[in-house]
């Protein structure tokens, strides 16, 4: 009698174990599809200002967890799978997926913070020099772009002010037809309105571009860091609960 009770708790803690996976592969493929977006969503918005940075470590971050995010929703299916078909060897594997996943994120997540408190530094030593060597300059389209766009989105002119511009090589050159400051910087472009730097004409923000770009990459590491520890402290429960049904699941015949 009492080996019989022993058997239905055991088959009720291995039920409740599959249903807990299987929610748990739900959320998860809803958490991989998260990750992806938030990948995705890094890289589109205002994509452009990636070429104003020194480094590709930015950009990488974003791959890496649009990679982790599709393999996420793959192995949700996985997952689903293994509970059905009650496999040690369908949990094995799916347990590696889990792992490997949860280390690609570890990776991405170092590589943002390693970013993040580096920024400021990075954008401080190189975006006046990009801005003012590279900017309208042949070859160099992709960057004149990215920084007009820079100044129009956030209302900016200059690096770090407007006066950064006279150190360009533009502004310099005859191309620049006597203006102080390319027509980007103006708050109402129009043809030729560079030539006149007055706060009235041009955006004057403190901190210049620098402190805007600055504070938009930092959000955007903040949301990439949010989401991938989320769907890491998922991944530990369902490694978990696949431990644990995998200990009740009897071995598979020979």
């Amino acid at each position: 009698m009492s080996r019989h009770y022993k058997d239905e708790q055991d088959d009720w803690i291995t039920v409740c174990l599959k249903y807990l996976l299987f929610v748990f592969n739900f959320l998860f493929w809803v958490g991989g599809a998260a990750v992806m977006a938030v990948g995705i969503w890094t890289l589109i918005d205002k994509s452009d200002y990636l070429s104003l940075l020194a480094s590709s470590t930015f950009a990488v971050s974003a791959y890496i967890l649009i990679f982790a995010g599709g393999l996420v929703m793959i192995t949700g299916f996985l997952g689903c799978c293994a509970v059905i078909r009650e496999q040690r060897s369908c949990l094995s594997m799916y347990f590696s997926c889990l792992l490997l996943i949860f280390l690609i994120e570890l990776v991405a997540g170092l590589l943002a913070y390693v970013y993040y408190q580096r920024l400021s530094d990075e954008l401080k030593q190189h975006l006046k020099q990009t801005m003012t060597e590279n900017y309208a300059q042949p070859g160099k389209d992709l960057i004149t772009h990215a920084v007009d766009r820079l100044q129009q989105d956030f209302k900016c002119c200059g690096s770090n002010n407007a006066s950064d511009w006279q150190y360009s090589v533009y502004i310099s050159s005859p191309e620049a037809e006597n203006r102080v400051v390319p027509d980007s910087c103006c708050k109402t472009i129009t043809p030729h309105c560079g030539l006149r730097a007055h706060p009235s004409n041009i955006y004057k923000v403190e901190g210049g571009c620098i402190t805007k770009l600055e504070q938009f990459l930092a959000d955007h590491l903040l949301i990439i860091g949010a989401v991938g520890i989320g769907v890491a402290c998922l991944q530990l429960c369902g490694m978990i609960f696949t431990c644990c049904l995998y200990r009740r699941i009897k071995l598979d015949p020979y």
